[in-house]
């Protein structure tokens, strides 16, 4: 690997770790936000949605952003994005306005889902340079970054350190790292151009790949996987407050650990993926999300429940970069269909949000994640969608950018 591939693998990391860092500081704050907000969880549930919304549009236009502009400055611009809905979240705290905190989380799911797709497609182009499994390691980052948030976030619970001076503060650290990091990526990555036809016209290079039905089992994949991680994100420490009768910080540092326990499986998926291949790696997955679900739903213990989080962290954990990988050498290319699966798995975050916390209200929260559970049996089905290639005997690199016609039209 030369020189300017792993600074370039370097500043992924940081862009991995920055909406990990920033996403589990309002999480781990949501207690405390919802108090100030004094919403009931139907409420919070619609104040969510906003994430939701945001990163759904991010999604539906990254793609095309990328084809035109390449994945730089749509990672520049959703990683600022990110930072600016921080800072508006805390503001929305500080003066009790649940507009406010819902206008925060929508430009923050508008730079998550925005560049998210961004830093996939240009993680994926150097999987394939390096001919290594690297996306598990790089959402690593993001979950290693969900780890020092989540931390930071219950010292400052425990504290009682003011919500709107955290998130200002994670809102400085992450600019700084975002001005580091984009001199490192290049330029021109996942930007398309047109082929020419024969008779002298042109058409899109890009081919209909929501036609695949490979493609799109590896995006129920997704879909499931998302769902189980983004249910967690969203409300794993109300799910512990409400649900199992635990104090907001003791609820903050179960989803600490259940970050840990993402951590932890991604940084191993390399060595997991190169010895078993995906399929194995991807089912094993979903059945450990299933088991750890089943116990947070079903056990009245909350220290069997805080426990059983550890199983669906793991569970959660390679399911998304797993599924990424995949598309991406699916078939040609790789940057539509790497856009195409991650659109379908933040579905679950517009869906997801809004559905648990009206389940919740009714049911309550224990019983609105039966539905994630069902997902992720589904998935457990799904996984040979995946495919059982190994990284290291991929083929060839095959490269993300299209900024050149095919030597023979030359």
């Amino acid at each position: 690997m030369d020189l300017a591939t792993r600074r370039r693998r370097a500043a992924l990391f940081l862009f991995f770790l920055i909406p990990g860092l920033s996403i589990s500081s309002w999480v781990t704050r949501t207690p405390d936000i919802r108090d100030q907000l004094g919403a009931s969880t139907t409420e919070m549930g619609l104040v969510l949605f906003g994430l939701s919304v945001g990163s759904m549009l991010g999604i539906l236009t990254s793609g095309p952003l990328v084809a035109r502009f390449g994945t730089r400055p749509v990672m520049g611009v959703g990683t600022v994005l990110i930072i600016a809905g921080a800072v508006a979240i805390g503001f929305g705290a500080l003066f009790s306005s649940a507009p406010t905190v819902t206008a925060g989380l929508f430009l923050f799911g508008a730079g998550m889902g925005g560049g998210e797709v961004a830093v996939n497609v240009d993680g994926a182009e150097v999987e394939q340079i390096t001919r290594r499994t690297v996306l598990p390691t790089l959402h690593g980052f993001f979950s290693l970054g969900t780890v020092v948030g989540a931390s930071l976030g219950i010292l400052c619970t425990a504290v009682g350190f003011p919500v709107q001076w955290h998130l200002g503060g994670m809102a400085v650290i992450t600019a700084g790292m975002c001005a580091y990091a984009i001199r490192s990526i290049p330029a021109g990555v996942g930007r398309t151009s047109k082929a020419r036809r024969p008779e002298g016209g042109t058409t899109p290079a890009r081919p209909a790949v929501w036609k695949d039905r490979r493609l799109l089992l590896i995006g129920g994949i997704i879909l499931a996987m998302a769902l189980a991680e983004g249910a967690a994100n969203d409300w794993l420490p109300l799910l512990m407050v409400d649900g199992h009768g635990v104090d907001p910080a003791l609820g903050s540092a179960v989803y600490a650990g259940f970050a840990a326990a993402m951590t932890l499986g991604r940084f191993c998926g390399t060595f997991l993926i190169d010895r078993f291949g995906r399929a194995p790696v991807v089912r094993a997955s979903a059945l450990s999300a299933a088991l750890g679900l089943t116990l947070v739903i079903f056990a009245d213990s909350p220290v069997l429940a805080g426990a059983a989080v550890l199983f669906w962290g793991l569970g959660a954990s390679l399911g998304f970069p797993v599924a990424l990988s995949a598309a991406g050498d699916s078939g040609p290319d790789p940057a539509a269909r790497v856009s195409l699966v991650a659109m379908i798995g933040y579905v679950a975050f517009l869906v997801g949000p809004p559905g648990l916390g009206f389940l919740g209200d009714h049911y309550g929260l224990r019983s609105a994640m039966v539905v994630v559970l069902a997902f992720v049996a589904v998935a457990v089905f799904l996984a040979p969608a995946i495919g059982t290639r190994h990284a290291k005997a991929s083929g060839p690199a095959r490269a993300l950018s299209h900024d050149q016609e095919p030597a023979e039209e030359k």
